[in-house]
Order: C-alpha cells, then sequence, then structure tokens
C-alpha cells in the first residue's frame, strides 16, 4: 500500500516535471556509431536527453523568443522560420583534453538538436533579428504577416 502510495506520488511528479517543461527537454541525438572515426573519444555514455529551457514574450510589436544554449556559440546554432514554426536546430560538441581519463558523472547531453517552437501569431520573417549573448540565444520576430520559409542570422 505504501509503495503504491509512494508510486503515485512519483509518477504524478514526472508527469508535472514533463507538463511544466514542455517542449524544453529536448533530445540529442550522437550520429551513426559505425561512422565514428577511430580517434573520436566521445563516450557512448553520453545522456540523449537535456532540457534547453526557453521562454516567450510578447510585446506591442514583437515576439521575443530566449532559448538557453549552454556550452554553445553562436556558430553551432541554426535557425528557421516555417509558417508560424520557430526551429532552433545545432550541435553541441564533445570535447575532451585528454585521453587518459575517466569520467564519474556523465549529465551533458552532446551531438545534435532540435527545437520547434510554435509561435503565437504572424511575424515578420523578413524582418527577424537573433543574437547569442552569455549562452542565451534571443530571436526577436517583428509582428506582421509572414513569410512561409526564412533562415535567420545569429549576431
Amino acid at each position: 500500500r505504501e509503495i503504491g502510495r509512494a508510486w503515485d506520488t512519483l509518477s504524478d511528479g514526472w508527469h508535472e516535471l514533463l507538463s511544466r517543461s514542455g517542449n524544453a527537454l529536448t533530445h540529442f541525438t550522437h550520429g551513426d556509431k559505425r561512422k565514428r572515426k577511430e580517434d573520436d573519444l566521445s563516450p557512448d555514455g553520453f545522456p540523449h536527453w537535456s532540457l534547453l529551457a526557453g521562454e516567450m514574450e510578447e510585446t506591442r510589436n514583437d515576439v521575443l523568443v530566449r532559448v538557453e544554449l549552454p556550452g554553445l556559440d553562436k556558430d553551432d546554432c541554426e535557425i528557421t522560420i516555417d509558417g508560424n514554426m520557430l526551429h532552433v536546430r545545432g550541435e553541441k560538441r564533445f570535447e575532451r583534453e585528454t585521453s587518459d581519463s575517466t569520467y564519474h558523472v556523465m549529465e551533458r547531453a552532446y551531438g545534435s538538436f532540435q527545437r520547434a517552437i510554435a509561435l503565437p501569431r504572424n511575424v515578420r520573417a523578413d524582418k527577424a533579428s537573433a543574437s547569442f549573448r552569455n549562452g542565451v540565444l534571443t530571436v526577436r520576430l517583428p509582428k506582421g504577416e509572414q513569410e512561409s520559409v526564412r533562415r535567420i542570422r545569429v549576431d
């Protein structure tokens, strides 16, 4: 009986976490292991999921989207708008300083990722801008008529 109650509490907590995280829980893929180079030092035990927390704010003139991308540089991500979806894609590369060490904790995810964020209204993709500072990507999307597909350069 106690175990059942504990399980219900754990299950409820897990569902609450998933509902609050929304799409922030992001899957990282590591590519085909058969294609790995022999000198690739990345361990097979990488986590495949990580939280890329984000927020969306609507002002009078713009929709602002911010996504935390720790460990990345602006050149590691690509942003596109397709209809009413903002896509953030990128790759977090594993960089190991030495091959003669052992990891005891490996909680950071590496590999390719993609987030799709539904926009609340039409935006002017041709006037969109993006910046990257302190591990946070900020995309400014002026409200207006939308283009079908557009890639946004990150400054």
